[in-house]
């Protein structure tokens, strides 16, 4: 037999991706909710999106680039209405798993509570997708991403000392401790109900996620080894050898020169002495030393850089635009973008040796809608 290689996009004749057979209900929203359904149905969950009828995005554009959504069809239904909430139950009834992301007790209010569908099918995996939890002061109240920072203690450490904190986009909240986490939480369960033959229902909030994050930086912390403010520490960007400097065309590189094999290579390649630059991890160094860096650096194009660090093993990278790291210029060769006529987007990840993922779908249309509403029934009846 032919031994499958990872990351080979050619997967073996009748090769099943790793979900392949598990049924998700998604309840349609934004954020953590509709990622974590990316990621199940990037390894081939058949998952069905609900859209409430009418739903608008509030934040507009094209939704053929609205990749998070990708990978599932998605079916409108009155949620208000009888024959649309017997339609979800039915759907329920015949799926592993159902994600939902609403405020704590609309989907009682709607009596698609797991209360109610738990009981229809007792093997369903509910996952509940939320910023403060299903109970809890906070429960009730809105909140974005970078409120849920705020409040776990992520937000704090991230910024310039002299500035407020800057929020890192909607990655630590969103898709890390959000997400991620769901993706998570429902593999685990799906593993658990193997053993007991019953699913469970899982409270998946951002600010526990969040918190998860923070566990190697609250140990440093309480061992000294980082300041409880900002500014000062070893990866925030403060110290020379772990931080981004502007070059003279105005792009950047990013410098991860941590240990002192690498510190000591990165130096040298400009032009310094190692030995004058000892005692690398002393903070009291950092400020001076990256000042006389930036110097240097500012004098150069980029091009003029990736040359010099070209085979030095200095922990050296360009600081790459989303396009251009979709088209590969930073030489990875992973093709961890993939690219068509009219778009790019990421592919999907982690890879597999016997059951690899494939190329992500485009916008879906009814023709698969169909098709996949059509497998639910007919495993439904077996």
């Amino acid at each position: 037999m032919e031994k499958q290689r990872f990351g080979d996009r050619r997967p073996p004749e009748n090769a099943a991706m790793p979900l392949a057979g598990t049924k998700v209900l998604e309840f349609s929203g934004l954020g953590p909710t509709p990622f974590g359904a990316m990621l199940l149905a990037d390894l081939g969950a058949s998952v069905l999106r609900i859209e409430r009828a009418g739903a608008v995005n509030p934040l507009g554009g094209d939704p053929r680039f609205d990749f998070i959504y990708r990978g599932r069809p998605s079916m409108a239904v009155d949620l208000k209405s009888p024959e649309g909430l017997e339609r979800v139950r039915d759907l329920a009834g015949a799926a592993d798993v159902l994600i939902e992301g609403y405020r704590p007790g609309t989907m009682e209010r709607l009596g698609l509570g797991p209360d109610t569908l738990c009981a229809d099918n007792e093997r369903l995996i509910y996952a509940r997708m939320s910023g403060w939890g299903q109970d809890g002061p906070l429960s009730g109240k809105a909140g974005h991403d970078i409120n849920y920072l705020a409040l776990s203690g992520a937000l704090f450490p991230l910024g310039p000392s002299d500035a407020p904190p800057v929020p890192p986009l909607n990655y630590v909240g969103n898709f890390g401790g959000g997400g991620t986490f769901l993706a998570m939480g429902v593999l685990a369960a799906m593993q658990e109900r193997q053993r007991s033959g019953t699913g469970q229902v899982l409270d998946v909030a951002m600010i526990d996620g969040i918190s998860v994050l923070m566990t190697q930086l609250s140990g440093w912390m309480q061992m000294g080894q980082w300041s409880a403010g900002r500014g000062g520490n070893l990866l925030d960007g403060s110290a020379y050898f772990y931080r981004c400097y502007a070059t003279r065309d105005g792009r950047h590189i990013a410098v991860g020169a941590l240990e002192k094999p690498f510190h000591d290579a990165f130096v040298s390649a400009l032009g310094l002495d190692p030995e004058d630059w000892n005692d690398h991890l002393e903070p009291s160094h950092w400020a001076i030393r990256g000042d006389r860096i930036a110097a240097i650096v500012a004098r150069e194009t980029l091009e003029h850089w990736l040359t010099v660090f070209d085979g030095v093993d200095a922990c050296v990278s360009p600081v790459l635009s989303v396009d251009e790291a979709a088209r590969d210029t930073g030489g990875t060769k992973r093709g961890s973008w993939v690219r068509d006529a009219r778009s790019f987007q990421p592919f999907p990840a982690p890879r597999f040796s016997r059951s690899p993922v494939r190329q992500p779908s485009p916008t879906l249309d009814n023709a698969e809608l169909e098709r996949v509403l059509h497998a639910w029934r007919a495993e439904a009846a077996d």
